[in-house]
C-alpha cells in the first residue's frame, strides 16, 4: 500500500482512538484500533449506525463467539464508513474548503500527490484530475491493535471454552473474518500460541503478486526480539509487513523498558540490518509456503520501519525519517488534544493541556504488572481513593479483561479487582500481624492498582454521550512525558501543519530533544530500581546495574557522535547537546560508584 503521509496515529489507551479511523482515514492519514474491550465496540457500534443512519443489530453475549463478531462487525462497518467518506470526498473537487481541499492542505509541500495535484489545478484539467483521484489517491490504513498478553481464559456456564476462544484469539479472529485490507499491529510481547493461531487464516498469507490483504505489524523495543519473532512467525509462513520500534519509556501507556537501550543505537541497528532481516526471514518464509502449498512470493516482500515515542517537533520528525531510513514516525500522545481525532472527555482534557512534567509519572496501577505512565489527578485515581477511604478497595471489575492471575484458585480473578484485593489484604494482615509498618507498606501496593480496561474506554462514553452507568465516570488516561510541552486544544489541521514544521504549537522554549528525555527517563528509571534494591546487591541486581550502566553508557558515546557528524542537523543545539549528555554520564557514574564503589 501506498501511504500518503509520513506519520501515523498509535493506538492510545482502549477507548482514545476506538474510532479514529473514521474521523482521519479518508484524509490519508493511518491510525489503530484497539480491540481489548468487545463491550465498548459494540456500543461504539450502534452509535455510528444511528449517527449514519444504518440498520442495527445487537450481538448479545449469549450467542457463540460474540466477542470475535462483534469486532468483526465493527471493523467492517467503520470500512463502510471510511470509504464512503472517501468516495465523496474524491466527489468534492470543484467545491471551495471541502474535503478534498482539506486533504491537500494537510499534506507536506513537497508531497508528489500535491505536486500533482496542482499540476491538474493549473492545467485545469479536472476531468483527468477526477480520474487520477479515483485512481491514485491513498486511503489512510484502518488498523487495529492487539495486546498479546491479554489473552484471557473465557468460560460459559462455568466450562471453560477451548484456547481459541481467549480473548487475543477471538479479537484476531474478528479482525481476521473482517473486510479490511489493513493490518494488525501485535504489542506487549510474544504470544506464541497466539502467532500459531494466525496459520488457520488465508488473509495472513501472501497472493500470487505478493500481496497480503492482512498484514502483521510488530511492535519491538530492540533488533533482537524483532529478528526472533520475525523467524518465528516466518517458520508458519506468516510474513511481519512491519517492525514498529517504539521508546521503552517515552511513550504513553505501558513502558517496556529496555535494558538501558536508547531509541538512536536501536534505530541505527535496524538501519544496518534491514536488508539481512528481510532476507534471513525470506529464506525461512519461502520454505515454510512451500510445505504449505501456499503461493511463493517471486522476490522477497517489503519491511516498513517505523518508530514512535517522545517526537514532538518537526526537526526531529525529519531526522528520524532521514537519517536512519524510516518509512513513517508515531504521533500519539499530541493528538489526545485534537478533539476531532481522539475522544478525551473536557474534564480530561483540561488535566492534559495543564500538565508539567511533574504531573506526569511512572505508575504501579495498571494489573499487568507493568509500568504504566499516568497523569496525576485523572477522575479514574480519585473514583479508586474514594473506594479506599470507604474501606472497600478494588474495582467491582466490570469487563474482566484483565483476570490474568490464579493465586486463589483455578479461575483467575484481576488484581485491580476488589474479590483479589479483598482476599489479598486478608492474607498479609495475617502475614503481618505483628507488623503495622510493613502490612501497610504491602497495603499501598495492593489498592494502587486501577482497574485500567474500563477506565481508558470511558472517556469515548463520555465524549460520544454514551450510557457509562455500569462503568463508572472515571477516567484513566495514559500520556506520555511528552504531553508536559503540549499546553492547548488543537485542531487536526493544526497538529498536521505542526508535524510538517509549518507552524508550531509548542509555547515552553525549554523542551529537551528526543533523544536527550528518553536518556533522562533511564536515567530516572535506573536510580528508582537501584533505591527498591535490598542490600547487600545479589549477583543478580548487581549484574543488571553493570549491564544497564554499560548499555546506556554506550549510548551516551553513539549520541555524542551524531550530535558531532551531524552537528547541521541540530541547528546550533550540539553544544547543549552534548552538555547535557555529559551531565547524565556523569549521574550514571555516580548511581554506580554509591551502588558498586567501582567508577568508570
Amino acid at each position: 500500500m501506498s501511504y500518503a503521509h509520513s506519520f501515523h496515529i498509535p493506538v492510545m489507551g482502549i477507548g482514545f482512538t476506538v474510532d479514529t479511523p473514521a474521523k482521519v482515514a479518508h484524509y490519508g492519514i493511518s491510525s489503530a484500533i484497539s480491540l481489548v474491550d468487545d463491550i465498548l465496540v459494540e456500543k461504539m457500534r450502534e452509535f455510528y449506525c444511528r449517527k449514519f443512519d444504518i440498520p442495527f443489530q445487537a450481538i448479545s453475549d449469549k450467542i457463540d463467539d460474540f466477542r470475535a463478531k462483534r469486532i468483526t462487525a465493527y471493523l467492517n462497518l467503520i470500512d463502510e464508513i471510511v470509504k464512503k467518506k472517501f468516495e465523496e470526498l474524491k466527489k468534492s473537487i470543484h467545491q471551495k474548503g471541502g474535503e478534498l481541499e482539506k486533504y491537500m492542505e494537510m499534506l507536506p509541500d513537497l508531497s508528489e500527490i500535491k505536486l500533482r495535484f496542482n499540476h491538474f489545478i493549473q492545467n485545469n484539467n479536472l476531468k483527468g484530475l477526477q480520474q487520477w483521484l479515483h485512481q491514485h489517491l491513498p486511503l489512510g490504513s484502518i488498523d487495529v491493535n492487539i495486546m498479546t498478553k491479554l489473552d484471557r481464559e473465557t468460560y460459559k456456564n462455568n466450562k471453560k471454552l477451548p484456547r481459541e476462544y481467549n480473548d487475543a484469539h477471538a479479537a484476531l479472529r474478528g479482525f481476521a473474518k473482517s473486510d479490511l485490507n489493513s493490518s494488525v499491529v501485535l504489542s506487549a510481547g510474544m504470544n506464541p500460541r497466539l502467532y500459531s493461531y494466525m496459520e488457520n487464516f488465508d488473509d495472513f498469507y501472501p497472493n500470487e503478486k505478493g500481496e497480503i490483504k492482512k498484514r502483521i505489524i510488530l511492535k519491538v523495543s530492540d533488533y533482537r526480539s524483532a529478528l526472533i519473532q520475525g523467524k518465528f512467525l516466518a517458520k508458519k509462513g506468516i510474513w511481519i509487513s512491519e517492525y514498529r520500534i517504539e521508546s521503552g519509556l517515552n511513550c504513553g501507556g505501558h513502558a517496556f523498558a529496555t535494558d538501558g537501550y536508547l531509541m538512536g543505537p536501536i534505530l541505527e541497528e535496524f538501519k544496518v540490518n534491514r536488508e539481512a532481516l528481510i532476507d534471513t526471514t525470506h529464506k525461512i518464509l519461502v520454505a515454510a509456503l512451500e510445505a504449505k502449498g501456499k503461493t511463493v512470493p517471486k522476490q522477497p516482500m517489503p519491511i516498513l520501519i517505523t518508530a514512535q515515542g517522545g517526537v514532538g517537533t518537526s526537526d526531529e520528525h525529519e531526522f528520524i525519517l532521514d537519517y536512519y531510513d524510516v518509512d513513517s514516525v508515531g504521533w500519539g500522545t499530541p493528538f489526545l488534544l485534537a478533539q476531532e481525532v481522539t475522544n478525551v472527555d473536557d474534564q480530561t482534557l483540561e488535566l492534559l493541556s495543564n500538565a508539567r512534567e511533574k504531573d506526569l509519572y511512572l505508575s504501579g496501577i495498571s494489573p499487568l504488572g507493568v509500568p504504566f505512565n499516568n497523569i496525576r489527578g485523572n477522575t479514574k485515581d480519585i473514583e479508586k481513593q474514594e473506594f479506599i477511604d470507604k474501606n472497600r478497595p478494588g474495582s467491582p471489575c466490570p469487563k474482566k479483561y484483565v483476570e490474568i492471575n490464579k493465586d486463589f484458585g483455578e479461575k483467575a480473578i484481576c488484581i485491580a479487582s476488589r474479590q483479589y484485593q479483598f482476599l489479598k489484604l486478608k492474607e498479609l494482615r495475617e502475614l503481618h500481624a505483628d507488623n503495622d509498618e510493613k502490612y501497610r507498606e504491602e497495603f499501598d501496593k495492593v489498592v494502587e492498582k486501577a482497574c485500567i480496561c474500563v477506565g481508558l474506554g470511558t472517556s469515548a462514553l463520555h465524549k460520544n454521550k454514551l450510557d457509562y452507568r455500569k462503568e463508572g465516570p472515571g477516567v484513566s488516561v495514559c500520556p506520555g512525558p511528552n504531553m508536559a510541552y503540549y499546553s492547548r486544544k488543537v485542531s487536526l489541521k493544526e497538529m498536521v501543519s505542526h508535524i510538517y514544521g509549518k507552524s508550531n504549537i509548542i509555547e515552553r522554549k525549554d523542551r529537551p530533544h528526543v533523544f536527550i528525555k528518553e536518556l533522562s527517563l533511564y536515567v530516572d528509571y535506573l536510580k528508582n530500581k537501584v533505591g527498591e534494591m535490598a542490600r547487600p546487591l545479589t549477583e543478580k541486581n548487581e549484574k543488571y546495574i553493570e549491564t544497564f550502566h554499560k548499555n546506556l553508557s554506550e549510548g551516551i558515546e553513539y549520541y555524542k557522535e551524531l550530535f558531532n557528524k551531524k552537528a547541521e542537523e541540530f541547528q546550533g543545539r550540539k553544544v547543549q547537546l552534548i552538555q547535557s549528555l555529559d551531565h547524565f554520564k556523569e549521574e550514571l557514574n555516580e548511581i554506580r560508584l554509591k551502588v558498586i564503589g567501582v567508577l568508570q
